[in-house]
C-alpha cells in the first residue's frame, strides 16, 4: 500500500518527504510534535479519529513555546489529516503523527527567525506497550527533565532523549516499562506516558507542575473516572514508597490508552493483575474511542463519512 504525508503544503507520495542532513531540527532537536489515534469500528465501517482538535490545539501551543509561526489553525490541520487518512484507506486502527520543525538548513542555535515547516504522517498501530495487561515496572535512575529546562506542557523533540534512556535502561534492565522521579524525588510519569495510581477507592494521579505532559488521554480518565464511575479523583504529589503499596496503578496516554502495572521493581500491586478499576476504565475508554458510547461521539471526528452513524 502507497504511503501518503503532507510535506510542504501537499500530500505526496511519503518516499518524496525528505529533509536535508543539514536541516536545524535534526541537529538541535527544534522540532514539536503530537500524536493521534484513528479507531477502526467494523460495524460501523468507519475510522475514528479521537479528540483531533483538542490533539492539534496542544500541538499548536508546543509551536508557541518554540516560537514557531505556521499560519495554520486547528481546524485546517484537522482537514488535512482528515484528507490524508482518506488516501491511505484505513480499515483498522491507526497513529497520526504532525511533526512541526524548525528547516533552516545551515549551523546556529537559537529559535527566532528560523523558518518552520510542518509535516503530517500515519502508519497502522495497534499496540505500544506488549504487555498492557499487566507491565512489570522500574523506577528509572534518571530524572525527568524539569520545565524550567525544557518546557514539559510541549511535545518537543529534544525533550525526548529524556524518554529514549528511561525507556532504555527499563527494557534493557527486564522491565517493560518505568517510572521517572522528579528533581525533588516525586513520581513524575513514565518514560512517554501518565501515570495514574489507586489507593483505597480513590484515584490518585501526579499534578501538571511534576513536569507533566498535560495529556489529552489523561484529561480523558479523570472525566471518565468521575462522571461515568462516580470515583474521587486527586491531582497530589506521590512519592515513591507509596506505588509500592497502591491497590492499582496504570500508564495512559495515546500511544500506550490504559496499560495496567502489575508490579514495581518485584513488588506486586495488589493481587499482582489488573484491578477492577483499571479494568472498569479499559473497558469503557475501548468502548469510547471506538464509537459505541453515543454520549461521546463529539469527541470523535469520522474520516470516511460526514454524518456519524448511530452507536
Amino acid at each position: 500500500m502507497t504511503q501518503y504525508a503532507y510535506f510542504e503544503g501537499s500530500i505526496r507520495p511519503i518516499d518524496e518527504a525528505r529533509i536535508s542532513v543539514m536541516t536545524h531540527a535534526l541537529n538541535y532537536g527544534t522540532g514539536w510534535f503530537g500524536g493521534l489515534r484513528g479507531y477502526w469500528n467494523a460495524e460501523h465501517e468507519q475510522l475514528y479519529v479521537f479528540r483531533i482538535r483538542d490533539h492539534y490545539r496542544r500541538f499548536l501551543n508546543s509551536g508557541k513555546i518554540l516560537m514557531a509561526k505556521l499560519n495554520v489553525d486547528e481546524d485546517t490541520l484537522a482537514e488535512i489529516t482528515l484528507e490524508l487518512l482518506r488516501r491511505e484507506g484505513y480499515r483498522e486502527d491507526c497513529y497520526i503523527r504532525p511533526l512541526g520543525y524548525k528547516a533552516e538548513e545551515g549551523i546556529g542555535v537559537r529559535l527566532h527567525g528560523v523558518r518552520d515547516e510542518l509535516t503530517i504522517f500515519s502508519t497502522a498501530f495497534g499496540r505500544y506497550l506488549q504487555a498492557e495487561e499487566g507491565a512489570k515496572v522500574c523506577f528509572s535512575s534518571w530524572r525527568r527533565v524539569d520545565d524550567n529546562m525544557i518546557p514539559a506542557r510541549g511535545k518537543v523533540s529534544g525533550s525526548y532523549v529524556n524518554s529514549a534512556l528511561i525507556k532504555s535502561e527499563a527494557v534493557l534492565n527486564g522491565f517493560d516499562e518505568a517510572l521517572v522521579l522528579t528533581q525533588d524525588g516525586h513520581v513524575s510519569e513514565g518514560s512517554a506516558e501518565n501515570v495514574f495510581m489507586v489507593r483505597d477507592g480513590v484515584l490518585i494521579t501526579p499534578p501538571v507542575h511534576t513536569n507533566v505532559l498535560e495529556g489529552i488521554t489523561r484529561r480523558t480518565v479523570i472525566h471518565l473516572a468521575q462522571q461515568e464511575l462516580g470515583l474521587q479523583v486527586v491531582e497530589r504529589d506521590i512519592d515513591r514508597s507509596e506505588v509500592y503499596i497502591a491497590d492499582e496503578a496504570f500508564f495512559c496516554g495515546t500511544g500506550v490508552q490504559i496499560a495496567s502495572i502489575a508490579s514495581v521493581e518485584h513488588r506486586p500491586l495488589g493481587s499482582g493483575h489488573m484491578g477492577p478499576i483499571t479494568q472498569a476504565l479499559r473497558n469503557l475508554y475501548f468502548r469510547v474511542v471506538r464509537g459505541q458510547e453515543e454520549k461521546y461521539m463529539d469527541w470523535l471526528t469520522p474520516v470516511y463519512v460526514a454524518e456519524r452513524q448511530p452507536a
